[in-house]
């Protein structure tokens, strides 16, 4: 493959990140990593059943989990819609097309670029009757920081927050903003699911985001315990 074009270019150019031809291809070999990665791993799921009665009852609500469990974030879900908010930019553009070849939507926009109009979208799905993802730390950081957007999105929606975190017996961390985790082969991954958080719709938005950011941050802990990582990298 050629070097991958500077980001000025794309500004100017007028050409959007997925006019990239090389996106597709990466997308499907990546899709299919992730897929023969779980099916090496065992998944171990604690406190799920909150959200297990609501996938089966079809009733929607939000998941939220920070950026770097990304990768097999996708089997902690057994419903049948889901839409993930995921940024305009050439990494959002892999991440969309990727998630799609595992069978989940995506909305384009962030805290930075068409964040309006991606929210409004992300409601209309939500009357529909989809579930939504938020990765409230993305898609730039700060690392573990609850951005204003996901509890908004749950203030006009009505939809119950399920927060989410995973640990690894094995794992690595790679040198990205977000410290992605990812496990290896033949680890036990733990999911672990914390009480799912109301959010009123006149309610502070600081509140919420604090509410969020401690029981994520909590969440982290016993996934960590959980999984033998405690005391291990951030």
């Amino acid at each position: 493959m050629g070097a991958r074009p500077s980001r000025s270019r794309r500004r100017h150019d007028g050409r959007s990140p997925a006019d990239d031809w090389r996106i597709g291809p990466a997308s499907l070999a990546l899709s299919g990593l992730i897929r023969g990665l779980a099916a090496t791993v065992d998944f171990r799921f604690h406190g799920d059943a909150t959200m297990r009665s609501w996938e089966q009852e079809g009733r929607p609500f939000i998941l939220a989990f920070w950026h770097r469990y990304l990768i097999l974030m996708r089997y902690c879900y057994r419903g049948t819609r889901m839409s993930v908010l995921v940024s305009q930019s050439w990494d959002g553009e892999l991440t969309s097309q990727t998630l799609a070849h595992l069978g989940i939507d995506t909305c384009r926009g962030s805290t930075t670029r068409g964040g309006a109009g991606a929210l409004r979208d992300l409601l209309r799905r939500a009357r529909s009757g989809s579930d939504l993802a938020f990765t409230p730390d993305g898609p730039k950081g700060p690392l573990r920081k609850v951005q204003p957007g996901v509890i908004i999105a749950a203030a006009m929606s009505g939809l119950p927050i399920q927060p989410v975190a995973l640990g690894a017996t094995k794992r690595k961390l790679l040198r990205s903003w977000d410290r992605m985790l990812v496990p290896l082969p033949g680890s036990r991954v733990d999911i672990v699911f914390g009480a799912p958080l109301a959010i009123a719709p006149r309610s502070p938005v600081a509140d919420g985001v604090a509410r969020l950011e401690q029981t994520l941050l909590a969440l982290d802990a016993r996934a960590e315990t959980l999984s033998g990582m405690s005391g291990g990298e951030p």
